[in-house]
């Protein structure tokens, strides 16, 4: 793997060699030689001759984004944005476009991949996300262990599950998915990789040993997914078994089931990279979008974006749609594009604070950025194959009436009127998973709901309905009971009330 270091030292002979050297391109020699004697110090500290290795081949993969990141500072390259169009129709397949599949046994080829290295920390969870329950007791995994076990069982197919963790759901994961050990169903487990924090001031490693502790190391997003892909071995392991495609989802997205229309669509068309966009709503003006710049199509993230176009970038004008990181890859294609170009996917600067309050960066990359290096292109799929769960708002639509499950899949509620789901808000009091238990004592009706917003502290009895819209509002102080059994209908409460006041 030490292949790559002679490229970070060209890019250091280029950068001396030009007549002006302003200060950044001249100090970001230094910093690349800071940072790999640094790397080479955390590599030492390994015993075990195996565990080296592979730590020293993460660490070279490391370096070679963080000699990106130094490179692409100090020329400061920013995509031109007059040079930003919106994707040809060609570039863009509708799916209501897409002919239905020929043959099931082409799921033979499949293979499914959750990313899964999600800690639910915004909701206040300590795990792993997929062991959330979500609905009737079941949680994301056995959702998708569910589906996959179906769709092997009616079809009499064999299309394993992979689930890519990071080193904070590893463990987790190991031990949810020992209860599927009878399933017809084959899971594959591998570890993304683990990469050093970033001191923003010293640009020097935040760990100083290789078992330093996990707050100074990040998984660098999920555009890791094919290096991890390759150096686990995987990759390997799935093609010798015959598979040449993998759908590629977040555990945390209900929505993405297999599609064999897709399927057959990658088939016959021969595209090596697909990406499942859909129409964009309020909800979603930050996701990433597709463009077309200088005539190849790319994905646009909303950090890549220069500060005064956020708000174009915002407009559902201009990007219509956005990217629900359900991407259908062909593992030929991919396996070429690793062992020859290799990926460069955008970098991601994510900035943090450690616990002891110094700022510090993360350096990632968004999987869906490698449609660049392959012949692909998106298709515009019904807004029910994106379904994330990123709040509790999303939980209490998933949990509630509108949804039933069939074979771990979620289906819309034939009563409800609109295809529409309805807009849920739901306060600071409800932010954290704990909270939401507490104040729901059963999920509220829903089926004729358009529009709910809570804040303040609100506690629902058992059997609410709710119809219409229904906002909820307790002032600072003040706490509003909702009884058992009442129904609700285009209210707006605030105050401090106990509903028998109605």
């Amino acid at each position: 793997m030490s292949t790559l270091m002679p490229r970070a030292d060209s890019f250091n002979a280029r950068a001396r060699g030009t007549s002006h050297i302003d200060f950044k391109t001249a100090t970001t020699g230094v910093a690349a030689k800071a940072m790999r004697n640094e790397i080479s110090h955390l590599v030492g500290t390994v015993d075990d001759p195996a565990t080296k290795k592979a730590f020293d081949t993460e660490m070279q993969s490391f370096f070679y984004l963080f000699t990106r990141y130094l490179a692409e500072r100090a020329q400061s390259q920013e995509l031109v944005w007059d040079k930003i169009k919106s994707p040809a129709d060609d570039q863009i397949v509708p799916y209501a476009d897409l002919q239905p599949s020929k043959d099931p046994k082409n799921l033979n080829k499949l293979a499914v991949l959750k990313v899964n290295g999600g800690l639910g920390t915004s909701m206040g969870m300590t795990g792993a996300k997929s062991a959330l329950e979500v609905k009737d007791d079941m949680t994301f995994l056995d959702l998708t262990v569910r589906q996959i076990e179906h769709l092997n069982t009616s079809n009499r197919v064999d299309v394993p599950l992979i689930l890519m963790t990071s080193f904070n759901t590893h463990e987790d994961t190991l031990r949810i998915i020992k209860k599927y050990a009878n399933q017809q169903l084959r899971i594959t487990t591998f570890n993304q990789s683990r990469y050093p924090r970033i001191y923003k001031e010293s640009l020097l490693p935040s760990p100083k040993r290789a078992d330093d502790d996990k707050k100074n190391w990040y998984p660098p997003g999920h555009g890791d997914l094919y290096n991890a892909l390759l150096h686990s071995g995987v990759l390997d392991q799935l093609l010798s078994e015959g598979k040449e495609y993998l759908f590629v989802s977040n555990s945390d997205n209900l929505g993405a089931v297999v599609d064999e229309k897709i399927l057959q669509h990658m088939i016959d068309t021969g595209a090596e990279f697909l990406m499942e966009v859909t129409d964009k709503t309020k909800a979603d003006v930050k996701g990433g979008t597709l463009i077309d710049y200088e005539g190849q199509i790319r994905l646009l993230e909303i950090a890549q974006v220069p500060s005064e176009h956020v708000e174009d970038f915002k407009s559902v004008r201009k990007f219509k749609i956005f990217n629900t990181n359900n991407l259908w890859i062909d593992l030929r294609a991919l396996k070429r594009v690793m062992e020859n170009e290799g990926m460069e996917l955008e970098i991601i600067i994510n900035p943090k604070v450690n616990d002891d309050g110094q700022a510090v960066v993360q350096l990632e990359t968004a999987a869906g950025a490698a449609i660049k290096h392959f012949k692909g292109h998106g298709i515009n799929v019904p807004r029910n194959r994106f379904l994330p769960v990123k709040a509790c708002s999303d939980l209490l639509l998933i949990k509630s009436d509108i949804y039933s499950l069939s074979h771990g899949q979620l289906v819309i509620n034939e009563q409800r009127m609109f295809e529409t789901t309805p807009v849920i808000k739901l306060g600071d009091h409800f932010k954290k998973i704990q909270q939401f238990q507490k104040r729901f004592k059963k999920i509220p009706k829903i089926l004729e709901l358009d529009h709910l917003t809570v804040t303040g502290d609100v506690y629902f009895g058992r059997n609410v309905t709710l119809r219409g819209t229904v906002i909820v509002v307790a002032n600072e102080g003040q706490r509003i009971d909702i009884p058992d059994g009442c129904i609700l209908e285009n209210r707006l409460l605030s105050g401090n009330l106990n509903m028998i006041e109605l």
